[in-house]
């Protein structure tokens, strides 16, 4: 399983940025994916899940502003993230099962 993070990259406060996952090696409509996040000196902590059916959850942080979506025919997950504040400031990673892809960075300036 190959999961492939892009779409990270450094956005003033405010602003939006598209996070895509692409997967491989996996039979990748019937999985449950996640986004998490792991800002410097920090754990790594879930930002928001979707499974198979589309059902999503999101952490409190959120707060409305994320929107997690998947695209089955592309293989791909997503990570719509509006009105960016620092504090979003962090490596995300996409997850399924026991798989992490590599992540990529966001850094946003205020």
């Amino acid at each position: 399983v190959q999961l492939q993070a892009s779409g990270g990259g450094l956005v003033q406060a405010g602003g939006s940025l598209r996070l895509s996952c692409k997967a491989s090696g996996l039979n990748f409509r019937i999985y449950s994916f996640g986004w998490y996040r792991q800002a410097p000196g920090k754990q790594r902590e879930l930002v928001a899940g979707i499974d198979s059916s589309h059902s999503t959850n999101y952490a409190d942080f959120v707060k409305a502003r994320f929107t997690i979506s998947r695209d089955n025919v592309r293989r791909t997950l997503y990570l719509q993230m509006n009105s960016l504040t620092p504090e979003d400031t962090a490596v995300y990673y996409c997850n399924v099962q026991q798989f992490w892809g590599r992540g990529t960075l966001v850094t946003v300036s205020s």
